[in-house]
């Protein structure tokens, strides 16, 4: 039991920063876990002691009541042995009921953790990572993008939305005491709300092939200031219909671009003379199917209708779908973009042109 958190210390510290000087000596202490540097890693090692501790007390308590039996009863000692005839119920339903309301409150403060941990908020910032062999890619809102490392502000809910481009992978940040595993084909999610500033290790869990020792990087927590220090003046870059936004363009701008680049307008903008659901206010909201059933469209719901038109048909259209499908045609960076760009007509419509640098910033706002 203690082997595995020392482990995880030493992996989490590993090229860190350096210790400070009253940490460093000989005498210093084994640290079996890394600095809490999250609101969920307070709450998780808050939870877990308390585990650790009711664990510890209920093996005591057996120990010494096993320990005394033995005693008591062993082999040629006086204790009588006849039977006992006195009712014992009151201290079984008392011992029952403690027991019961211990293990139900601790299940049911776990279960309030989990369901929390896995319901990123609204008003998260959401950035999306590709994880391939061997590499982490990231992309900000605004048009940043970073390999293996990812630079968030301190105090602000972070969401990322995870992919992966071949086999599966699960990103871990031992400091939040967070990880997900990233999955191809599909979109998880994983949220943090970072509390210290400061440089904590990222790492993918899960074997993903020869180098996957490597596959490690940085998380960079930010003052607020310096973190929009770091982001730069934002530079919209709004692509014309037959070319994409620059490397710099927010990603609901270069999905815009794609969007025009592959014909999608054709078929799906307000004023498209083809018959196609329309986009603008689908986003997280029901969809009606030819099946009879609904479906909220949300990121994957969308991934999905771009890769394979025919896995979910809107009521009132025919079967098979004359959408093309896009497989092999984007990449996980351009499905980012275009999933982006779709969420972003939530509001309704927008041209590129009246997408500026404040429309970006309210986005990440949001």
């Amino acid at each position: 039991m203690i082997v595995l958190p020392a482990l995880v210390s030493l992996l989490a510290q590993t090229e860190g920063p350096p210790l400070r000087p009253d940490e460093a000596g000989p005498t210093k202490w084994i640290r079996l876990l890394p600095d809490s540097a999250a609101r969920q890693a307070t709450q998780i090692d808050t939870m877990s002691l308390v585990f650790l501790v009711v664990s510890i007390g209920v093996l005591l308590l057996l120990l010494v009541l096993g320990g005394w039996f033995c005693i008591r009863y062993r082999a040629g000692s006086p204790a009588s042995r006849r039977d006992q005839l006195q009712k014992t119920w009151p201290l079984e339903v008392t011992w029952t009921a403690i027991s019961t309301v211990v293990f139900l409150g601790g299940f049911f403060w776990a279960g309030a953790l989990y369901f929390d941990l896995y319901q990123p908020p609204p008003d998260a910032l959401r950035i999306h990572v590709v994880g391939k062999q061997w590499m982490w890619k990231v992309q900000h809102p605004s048009g940043q993008r970073e390999i293996d490392e990812l630079h968030v502000p301190a105090g602000r809910k972070i969401e990322l939305v995870l992919t992966s481009q071949d086999v599966i992978h699960s990103l871990w940040v031992p400091a939040f005491r967070v990880k997900r595993d990233v999955l191809p084909d599909r979109y998880t999610t994983l949220w943090f709300d970072a509390t210290t500033t400061g440089r904590f290790r990222l790492m993918c869990a899960e074997f993903c092939g020869t180098d996957h020792s490597t596959m490690t990087g940085w998380v960079h927590v930010m003052a607020p200031a310096d973190y929009e220090r770091w982001l730069g003046p934002s530079s919209p870059e709004a692509p014309l219909p037959d070319r994409p936004g620059g490397p710099a363009a927010p990603l609901a701008v270069a999905g815009r671009g794609h969007f025009f680049r592959l014909g999608c307008n054709a078929c799906h903008t307000p004023t498209a003379r083809m018959r196609a659901p329309r986009l603008d206010g689908i986003w997280g909201r029901p969809v009606a199917l030819r099946n009879n059933h609904d479906v909220v469209a949300d990121d994957d719901y969308i991934r999905e209708s771009i890769l394979d038109p025919n896995a979910k048909i809107v009521a009132g259209y025919p079967a098979p779908s004359l959408m093309p499908t896009y497989r092999g045609q984007l990449s996980e960076d351009e499905l980012s973009q275009l999933v982006e760009f779709i969420r972003s007509l939530r509001g309704g419509w927008w041209e590129a042109p009246s997408y500026p640098a404040a429309a970006v910033r309210e986005e990440e706002d949001r």
